[in-house]
């Protein structure tokens, strides 16, 4: 049994997905950027912060935690697309993905026996052409409001992605990859 320090549902569902017995640790940190800090930085920084967070909130209860934490962004060369705040700000960071590539980064953090261990997956996503209508009404949907950059991978904002190279779960969240071996290395067991 792990502490997943996230409230995401693509977060738990992956995990799930991989046999991972969890408790959610709701962890609510300050998510601002730090000047000069570039994408990489901050992804990790993040991750790093909400696991060591957690790790010490949980460690009071139960001495023998594991604690999982990931932060996922979108960057356009070193500028950060944040989660759209509106339908006008959903509209703008759509425009600037239509028909060009972008990174997602995710980092992936576990907190076990006092340590800390980090890991980060850049991934490259490619979108078509969008067009003005398509834009709005995907914008009129849900879907693209509490999410980086504006979309889901696994959600409607599937048909909009030409090509993905690196890792789907990772997009999605959670890098299962990655997030296995760190889970192998604490001695979790998966499946």
């Amino acid at each position: 049994m792990i502490y997943l320090a996230s409230r995401s549902p693509r977060r738990a569902e992956l995990l799930h997905q991989i046999g991972v017995e969890f408790l959610v640790h709701d962890i609510d940190i300050d998510e601002s950027m730090l000047s000069a800090e570039s994408p990489a930085e901050y992804v990790c920084r993040i991750a790093n912060s909400k696991a060591r967070i957690a790790s010490e909130q949980i460690l009071r209860s139960d001495e023998s935690c594991v604690v999982l934490a990931a932060d996922t962004t979108i960057a356009i060369n070193d500028d950060i697309i944040g989660k759209p705040a509106d339908r006008d700000q959903c509209r703008c960071i759509l425009e600037q993905l239509s028909a060009r590539q972008h990174t997602v980064l995710t980092a992936v953090a576990l907190a076990s026996k006092g340590d800390i261990a980090l890991r980060l997956t850049r991934n490259r996503v490619s979108f078509r052409a969008l067009s003005a209508q398509e834009i709005e009404a995907y914008c009129a949907t849900a879907e693209p409001m509490d999410k980086a950059g504006a979309y889901a991978i696994q959600g409607k904002a599937a048909v909009f992605i030409d090509h993905l190279e690196g890792s789907y779960s990772a997009v999605m969240g959670l890098p299962l990859f990655e997030t296995a071996e760190l889970l192998r290395n604490a001695e979790i067991e998966l499946f």
